[in-house]
């Protein structure tokens, strides 16, 4: 997991910069039209949906825009058709990375996607090739200045998390995906205060470690492909440092 977290904080940093609001409403808007699509309206009921809500809220997303954005997932309002599909890379230094596209015209992202990826030195590759090198996981992180490490092991294990984990200045509970939301729960019943994140999102199983030209050139390619309005999430298996990161971010 090395990693994870601190692109993760970049990308929250991007987020955050009112220049990037628009793209990430546009994003979640989608997520949760399709979620609402697949699973329906209620968020009670829908994991999916209930995790994508607490993402606009997140932002600051007006309800208005959250039900409208629902009500065109269940069709009681006309909306824009969305198709779901992967795409699997393999990026400069031998990284292997992983993207879920959400678009309403295949062939338009198709030639995006593509083109980014040869001018960052990337391939794309076949179905399979890169997957299997990530698990799909529930991650729940929490600042550790903020949260009582002892008792959040405690109650974290009492739910039945599968792994609690420390990266830099986080704490991490780690989750077989379908119990993210009641441990998150869980958690918040037990008096842990609001964890930074919580989503279920594909973990790799073993880092490269990249430098120089390569480092810089990986973490490019992932920070355009995140900034693409198609791409909905962006993981991969790069180590680089922070001021890489920080670099592109």
């Amino acid at each position: 997991m090395s990693g994870h977290n601190r692109w993760s904080k970049i990308k929250h940093k991007k987020e955050a910069s009112d220049s990037k609001k628009s793209k990430v409403w546009t994003k979640i808007i989608k997520e949760i039209t399709i979620s609402a699509k697949l699973g329906g309206g209620d968020i009670n009921g829908n994991p999916r949906l209930r995790t994508a809500v607490d993402k606009a809220r997140a932002v600051n997303m007006p309800n208005d825009t959250i039900d409208r954005s629902i009500k065109k997932g269940t069709g009681d309002l006309e909306g824009v058709v969305y198709e779901e599909f992967n795409y699997e890379v393999f990026g400069p230094g031998g990284t292997a990375i992983l993207c879920d596209i959400m678009t309403d015209n295949r062939n338009r992202t198709a030639g995006e996607i593509r083109s980014l990826i040869t001018k960052y030195n990337g391939n794309l590759g076949a179905s399979g090739s890169v997957s299997w090198m990530f698990k799909k996981q529930g991650l729940i992180v929490y600042d550790k200045a903020a949260v009582d490490e002892n008792k959040l092991t405690d109650a974290s294990i009492e739910l039945g998390a599968e792994d609690i984990r420390t990266e830099g200045e986080s704490l991490i509970v780690v989750t077989e995906p379908k119990e993210l939301e009641r441990i998150r729960d869980g958690l918040k019943a037990a008096r842990m205060p609001e964890p930074l994140s919580a989503e279920v999102t594909m973990v790799p199983q073993n880092v490269v470690r990249l430098t120089g030209k390569d480092a810089e050139s990986a973490a490019k390619l992932v920070s355009m492909l995140e900034d693409n309005d198609d791409v909905q999430n962006v993981y991969s298996n790069m180590d680089v440092d922070d001021s890489v990161l920080e670099s592109v971010g």
